[in-house]
């Protein structure tokens, strides 16, 4: 059975909402992915090549669907590109980003459809609200945080 797999970008302090306040090397006042170092690029390098599928909530696909599609930035880009995305929500969608599909409905019963289908484990990246509904709800089932070296005293932990 398919896994639930959340990858969580956070502060030292647990900062959730910008993630490139939290690395070195990034610009918080352009719009840009996060600099990560090698490490940490190769470990979610490692992750998302595990997953076939993305689990997005409302914000986070409408802010990255004006962005990653024409994004460079390597190796994210080209995964959630080209990754089956799932978004919840209660609305249609109103941008068009390639493989997406708009779920609505009970959260448990959605992740209880997605995880009986074949396939390889389903990322969760970013969509902080939709994460911290799956995490109560007991529906993660492997959680990775990537801690940047910085204390962040601005959003949401």
């Amino acid at each position: 059975m398919r896994r639930i797999v959340q990858y969580t970008l956070m502060s030292l302090d647990g900062a959730v909402d910008d993630p490139r306040r939290y690395f070195p090397d990034s610009n918080p006042g352009v719009a840009s992915a996060p600099v990560l170092d090698p490490v940490t690029t190769d470990l979610e390098a490692r992750l998302i090549g595990g997953q076939d599928a993305v689990l997005l909530g409302r914000t986070t696909f409408d802010e990255w669907s004006g962005y990653w599609p024409t994004s460079d930035e390597q190796p994210f880009a080209d995964f959630i590109n080209h990754v089956k995305k799932y978004v919840v929500t209660s609305t249609p969608l109103t941008s068009d980003w390639s493989n997406t599909e708009a779920r609505s409905g009970s959260l448990a019963e959605i992740v209880r459809d997605l995880k009986a289908r074949p396939g390889g484990d389903i990322g969760v990246h970013g969509s902080i609200t939709l994460a911290r509904s799956l995490l109560a709800d007991g529906l993660v089932d492997e959680l990775h945080l990537a801690v940047g070296p910085v204390l962040d005293p601005m959003g949401r932990r």
